[in-house]
């Protein structure tokens, strides 16, 4: 059997098991106490509005299908995160750092430190795009506060803050940026004549690891780590550097997604094998197979032009039916390819899309 075929057929039983799921949650307790969020434009809902940056999208016609309008969340609805926390059964949204900071919001269900343009590396997107939370800021500096927070709400009873913290599942969503912002792009950055593509790899595989052990040093214990997608086949990345070899996509993009996601396997596997009483699983989030001819066909749902260029145009009116494009801009998918995403991250049963078990086996362990 074709694999794109028993890969659809995985994907409608997990959307079927999704759907049952849904029934039985409307009073039910979250699956976990608590969600922490760190990564990049798919999973930031606000964290980049007050900074100076071109990667923010505080205006429409983003949230154009969201019941609070523009929040800072990088397509026309719910971003992957929103789903993972309905999924999880939450019954509100995991807030963004920057509003727990202005409206001191409750913490104890989580937090969402993502950035748009964020990468594993301090400098990435720092010279193309401004100002943005890396990784190590979102969880050396950012989450430490937020523990420190929770310890302190919690009467100063470190133990009791250390068990709630081991329930909690850590969430971890980055690493194209490293590419796209900063490796492919030597007008800013000098890495890809300091590194070959491999070498560039494994630093970001090791200060990936490095910054994962600051989160388990401080009491996690369950991380949900995503691979990266084809980034290749965006429309932006097509518009910027054309096909390759007849194929519409951009294939050295591409195979460094494919690099990436094959060094990072080991590092999960590694990780479950050396850190005591954590569990670790890799999500792949384009366990959907799209075909690429499908993102040039149809396009972005909104005009592109903002940010960097890939971005919607500020104001700018979209198109009537986002549900028939894949892309909402030039790098963002729209809400129901998000929802695709967090179906197969939540209940997929094959190693293509969960490896070794999908997050809401991880949410039970």
């Amino acid at each position: 059997m074709d694999s794109n075929l028993k890969l659809s057929k995985l994907m409608a039983i997990s959307v079927l098991l999704v759907l049952l799921r849904l029934r039985s949650w409307a009073n039910a307790k979250p699956e976990v106490p608590c969600f922490f969020i760190f990564g990049d434009s798919f999973s930031d809902n606000g964290n980049n509005n007050d900074l100076k940056t071109l990667a923010k999208v505080d205006y429409p016609p983003y949230g154009n299908d969201f019941p609070l309008g523009p929040t800072g969340r990088f397509t026309n609805g719910r971003n992957l995160q929103d789903f993972i926390v309905e999924l999880l059964g939450f019954k509100n949204y995991i807030p963004s750092f920057s509003e727990v900071k202005e409206t001191g919001k409750n913490i104890l269900r989580g937090v969402n430190y993502a950035s748009g343009s964020a990468g594993i590396l301090d400098e990435t997107g720092k010279y193309n795009v401004g100002a943005r939370i890396p990784l190590t800021q979102q969880i050396i500096q950012n989450h430490k506060i937020i523990i420190q927070d929770i310890t302190k709400g919690m009467q100063n009873d470190l133990p009791a803050a250390k068990k709630l913290l081991n329930k909690c599942i850590y969430s971890i969503q980055v690493g194209s940026n490293d590419y796209i912002n900063n490796y492919f792009i030597p007008k800013f950055y000098d890495t890809s004549r300091r590194y070959s593509l491999s070498a560039f790899t494994d630093l970001l595989i090791q200060q990936l690891s490095n910054q994962i052990k600051v989160l388990y040093d401080n009491s996690a214990r369950k991380f949900a780590v995503y691979g990266l997608p084809p980034i290749g086949c965006t429309p932006n990345a097509i518009s910027l550097y054309g096909t390759t070899n007849g194929s519409p996509c951009v294939d050295k993009l591409n195979q460094a997604a494919v690099i990436f996601n094959e060094k990072l396997t080991p590092l999960i596997y590694q990780l479950n094998n050396n850190l005591t009483h954590a569990k670790f699983t890799y999500l792949n989030p384009s366990g959907s197979p799209i075909d690429p001819a499908e993102i040039v066909k149809n396009g972005t749902c909104c005009k592109t032009g903002g940010g960097a260029g890939e971005l919607c145009i500020r104001n700018s009116k979209p198109c009537s039916n986002p549900k028939k494009h894949i892309f909402w801009d030039g790098v963002h998918l729209t809400e129901d390819q998000m929802q695709v995403m967090a179906n197969n991250a939540y209940s997929c049963s094959s190693p293509v899309c969960a490896n070794p078990f999908n997050l809401h086996k991880l949410a039970m362990l």
